[in-house]
C-alpha cells in the first residue's frame, strides 16, 4: 500500500476529507521525524507502535569482495517496535479491525 492508497483508505474508514487525511499523515511524520532526530524521546502508541532513536557502536567489518577489514563508523539509526495488539493481528491471535 502507498501513500496515496493510505489516504484512501483511511478518508473512507473515518469519513473525513482526502485533504484532511494527508494534513494529519504529514503532521504525524513531521512530530514522528523531529522527535526521532532529537533522539531524548520515545513516542509510544500503546499495542501498536513505538519510534525511537537507536546507535550502533563503531566496529571492524569486512569488504565481501576483498576481505579486507574496514572500520566502520559508529551512527545513529531509528528503532520501530510493533506493540502486542498488532503482533497478535499480524500472527492471527486476534481479528484485525472490520
Amino acid at each position: 500500500m502507498n501513500r496515496s492508497e493510505l489516504i484512501e483508505a483511511v478518508s473512507q474508514r473515518a469519513g473525513v476529507g482526502k485533504s484532511d487525511v494527508d494534513a494529519v499523515l504529514k503532521g504525524f511524520q513531521d512530530v514522528v521525524s523531529t522527535t526521532v532526530a532529537k533522539g531524548d524521546e520515545k513516542i509510544t502508541i500503546p499495542g501498536f507502535l513505538s519510534f525511537e532513536q537507536g546507535a550502533r557502536s563503531a566496529r571492524t567489518g569486512r569488504n565481501p569482495q576483498t576481505g579486507e577489514t574496514i572500520e566502520v563508523a559508529a551512527s545513529k539509526t531509528v528503532k520501530i517496535s510493533a506493540g502486542s495488539k498488532l503482533k497478535a493481528i499480524a500472527a492471527g491471535k486476534e481479528a484485525p479491525p472490520s
